[in-house]
């Protein structure tokens, strides 16, 4: 039983903590891109800083069972505006499909931004892109071999940590783990496992290495669930082609939000009500 010292010990403790998050909790995160390589920073993100490989590739149709080289179209990405909390910029995807997109920084999250055009007078065939690999490694203290531990997502027997899922080991890549949702063909997905498990919404996430903080990721219209090779967890958005001058638009977000999936599920369906 504990006496009244003890008490009043336990209670300050926690109080201090439910300041120092909340003195922190007011700032905005931090953005900068360099060499294609986003960096997140800001005091309640666990490990500081946040990299991301950003924008990673742009992919055709068939990928699962073709050379990687075969599915990615060549992209270059210019930035066109900077501040503290918002990054501008342009991408050209093959000779004349045009991307403008935004990341913006909040308080504990980053909203990501695209638009599509195509002009072309012929169909470009992105049937799918991969814009952000998240690397997890200072965020959930592990490494390659076990940050699967720490990382989830939702199959229908809810929260599923991904190595507890339906793995494989079949595929033309061998390492990670391909999570696709139902109305995606197959055959299109990463060439990495695919794994049995379904994902039943567009959230793939993990746990910080202190079980207090978890960070996610979604997008509006989710081709993929990816758990990668580089300690990195992917969602990469759905594109289905672009006819002869066509526009198309993408959204995602990457949480950074205190352990309470409930909360977290709440957020997500707000912020896509639609999404897959």
């Amino acid at each position: 039983m504990m006496g009244g010292a003890s008490r009043k010990n336990c209670l300050l403790t926690a109080g201090l903590v439910w300041l120092a998050f909340h003195a922190t909790a007011g700032e905005k995160l931090h953005v900068t891109w360099t060499n294609n390589l986003l960096s997140i920073s800001g005091a309640v993100l666990p490990g500081g800083k946040l990299d991301v490989w950003y924008l990673e590739a742009f992919c055709q149709p068939g990928a699962a069972h073709q050379k990687w080289d075969k599915t990615v179209i060549p992209h270059k990405t210019t930035l066109i505006s900077a501040t503290p909390h918002h990054l501008g910029f342009r991408t050209t995807v093959g000779p004349a499909v045009q991307v403008r997109h935004e990341v913006q920084a909040s308080e504990d999250e980053v909203e990501f931004r695209f638009e599509f055009k195509n002009d072309n007078t012929e169909p470009v065939p992105i049937e799918w892109f991969q814009p952000a690999c998240i690397r997890v490694d200072r965020f959930t203290g592990c490494g390659q071999s076990n940050y699967t531990a720490r990382s989830f997502i939702f199959t229908e027997r809810g929260l599923t940590i991904l190595d507890k899922t339906r793995r494989t080991e079949d595929a033309l890549y061998r390492g990670g783990q391909v999570y696709v949702p139902t109305g995606i063909n197959l055959a299109d997905a990463n060439p990495r496992p695919i794994s049995r498990d379904q994902p039943t919404n567009g959230l793939i996430g993990c746990f910080s290495a202190d079980g207090k903080m978890v960070l996610a990721t979604a997008s509006d219209r989710t081709h993929e669930l990816f758990e990668g090779v580089y300690v990195c967890l992917h969602s990469d958005p759905h594109v289905g082609g672009l006819k002869a001058g066509e526009s198309k638009t993408n959204r995602a977000k990457i949480y950074v939000v205190p352990n309470n999936v409930e909360q977290l599920l709440t957020r997500y369906k707000h912020d896509f009500p639609g999404g897959r």
